[in-house]
């Protein structure tokens, strides 16, 4: 009996690790940095996020190069082409510098540089538009580059924050919505008349399964780049204005006016300037918000901060005339409004586009024959569909949802 071992109850048992108390907060911290790790994860690989604000992305700074390059396109020669005083040959001694390159400096002649140029339009076009996406992006990264690389001292930056983006959406889904992609995806699966089928051997689904999972990391991924890429860009110039004394004394936008270099209408810079009140205020408020911007993108806040961006990057705009610029900026901007927004926004273009249609078709506003919608004819409303005033709305229809945009 003494030399026996008794084992002690549950409730006495000692752990080896340490007290009861230090056991029970290392498992909840655990538990904690589990549940965090499996919500990250459920984050990344569960769903393509901000599938909207991605085509907006895409469609803004397609939009954007594209006027850029008909802007520019009288005087193409003398910045990308053969009369440009920035030759290929110091082209190709900044890129051994830099490790950039690009293929208009693959030959000198004329024709060669005006069918690239033609060709940079044309895929900016298709990237627009959202024709083969997938492709569309890459050559669309690879006009952004190459025109960018050949005359990098030429432009303002505004084309700097473009050749960023378009980098990053390579990375990205932008062309499952508001694209024609994604018209022709959804007229393939109204003709079939319902979704694609699954693969039938197990290997197939897995191999799917795989894409469609590995695609949803790198969208997402891709879109928190874009994110963290604004951020960074509006903290530090944020604080690096907070280094100097004109933005600190308020006198910085004074200045700034006075600049023949950036006075597209001298007299509208002046008249501001008579001002120096809202001067003042108009720099302390360029600093904070560009300060605060990474700091309000997780609450209501940052929706009267974009919306105050959106009226500060109008002024350089039309004050220091840097449209591509304010322009590269604003759709930036847009990355962080949730897809909501763009699905109310979409609705309500909608219901005004309806609106306008039936006054148009029926002056009077008594609905006839004329002004009811085909669909509508022998049967109930279509989901979304726009009811006659004064008339109840049947009990299939809903709620007010949207066909998906085939745009």
């Amino acid at each position: 009996m003494g030399s026996e071992q008794i084992t002690p109850f549950p409730s006495q048992a000692v752990p080896p690790d340490g007290p009861p108390g230090q056991t029970t907060t290392d498992t909840r911290v655990v538990r904690w940095l589990s549940d965090r790790a499996g919500t990250f994860w459920a984050l990344v690989t569960g769903r393509p996020v901000s599938l909207y604000a991605a085509a907006v992305l895409r469609i803004g700074y397609g939009l954007l190069y594209l006027a850029f390059l008909l802007r520019e396109f009288p005087h193409r020669s003398e910045i990308w082409g053969p009369a440009s005083p920035w030759t290929p040959e110091l082209a190709q001694e900044l890129f051994e510098q830099s490790g950039w390159n690009s293929v208009l400096t693959l030959s000198d002649s004329r024709a060669y540089f005006e069918l690239c140029y033609a060709a940079a339009v044309v895929t900016s076009v298709l990237f627009t538009l959202g024709w083969r996406t997938r492709i569309m992006s890459v050559l669309f990264a690879v006009v952004v580059v190459s025109f960018h690389a050949r005359a990098i001292f030429m432009t303002d930056g505004g084309d700097n924050l473009i050749l960023l983006m378009a980098l990053y959406l390579v990375l990205t889904a932008c062309g499952r919505r508001w694209s024609l992609d994604a018209r022709r995806t959804r007229r393939a699966v109204e003709r079939a008349g319902t979704t694609p089928p699954r693969a039938k051997t197990f290997w197939l689904r897995q191999l799917t399964d795989a894409r469609v999972t590995l695609t949803t990391v790198v969208h997402n991924c891709g879109l928190f780049v874009i994110a963290a890429q604004v951020c960074l860009l509006y903290g530090a110039a944020g604080l690096y204005k907070v280094q100097g004394p004109s933005w600190g004394g308020g006198t910085a936008i004074h200045y700034v006016l006075n600049l023949e270099l950036f006075q597209p209408w001298p007299a509208l810079s002046h008249l501001v300037d008579q001002y120096p009140t809202v001067v003042a205020v108009a720099s302390y408020v360029t600093v904070l918000l560009q300060v605060a911007f990474p700091f309000v993108l997780f609450g209501r806040l940052k929706y009267p901060v974009l919306a105050m961006l959106l009226g500060m990057h109008i002024g350089i705009a039309v004050l220091m005339g840097l449209p591509l610029f304010s322009g590269a900026m604003i759709v930036a901007d847009a990355a962080f409004l949730p897809d909501r927004f763009y699905t109310f926004l979409a609705r309500h273009a909608r219901r005004l586009a309806t609106r306008a249609g039936r006054r148009w078709s029926s002056p009077s506003g008594e609905a006839d024959s004329r002004s009811v919608p085909p669909q509508l004819r022998g049967g109930p409303p279509a989901s979304g569909q726009q009811i006659t005033p004064g008339r109840e709305r049947p009990a299939s229809a809903g709620k007010d949802k949207l066909v998906p945009d085939p745009r």
